[in-house]
């Protein structure tokens, strides 16, 4: 990539918004994946426009691994939300999936965080951003990643691709396709019967 599209991609991301999703438990859905797909269906409706969406990527919970696992996916957005409404919508969203805060990192029909909004920083009243834990973990850098490598952190400057790397929170976090090729390539081959070349075949009686 050469230096003015380096810089154009760089100064798309100057206002995006970025908006992570996950889910390890399928409520009424048939799937955490099925979960996801129903509440990017209603972002529309809380005022959100996609942009682009990451592939659904699939990690063991944390910090208690012994959790549904997760399914995670992220989105960039547009809206003429400002962050404290934004993260209102975001939340009313998740009630009306069905969430309920019974307790931190508890399981959950649906979460949405607010990773970041353009490059604003803002450290004295929530919503958090960037979001403070965010860059910490590969199953939300990893994601977006894939859809925005050359993204910046606002506060570190470091890229989403560089993070995702050396991300240990979620360190397992894959696409889940890469999951689904994994187990096909791990299940047990079957035996295969080998006829030697120069066998020669029985005769057939005359008519």
């Amino acid at each position: 990539m050469n230096i003015e599209a380096m810089a154009a991609e760089n100064k798309n991301f100057e206002s995006v918004i970025i908006v992570a999703l996950g889910s390890n438990l399928k409520g009424e859905w048939a799937s955490s994946m099925s979960v996801l797909e129903a509440a990017k269906a209603r972002f529309t409706a809380i005022g959100l426009k996609i942009l682009k969406c990451s592939s659904f990527w699939r990690s063991a919970a944390w910090p208690d691994a012994t959790q549904p696992d997760y399914i995670n996916a992220v989105a960039l957005v547009e809206t003429c939300l400002r962050p404290d409404a934004l993260l209102s919508a975001l939340h009313r969203l998740e009630a009306g999936f069905g969430r309920v805060l019974l307790a931190a990192n508890a399981p959950r029909v649906l979460d949405l965080d607010l990773i970041a909004y353009g490059r604003t920083v803002r450290t004295d009243a929530p919503p958090i951003l960037p979001h403070p834990r965010a860059a910490e973990r590969r199953f939300v850098m990893g994601p977006l990643a894939e859809i925005a490598p050359a993204w910046r952190h606002p506060i570190s400057g470091e890229r989403a691709d560089v993070l995702a790397a050396a991300a240990r929170i979620g360190a397992d976090a894959r696409p889940v396709m890469q999951v689904l090729i994994k187990s096909l390539e791990d299940l047990p081959k079957p035996d295969i019967i080998e006829t030697p070349d120069d066998e020669e075949l029985p005769e057939r009686p005359g008519l």
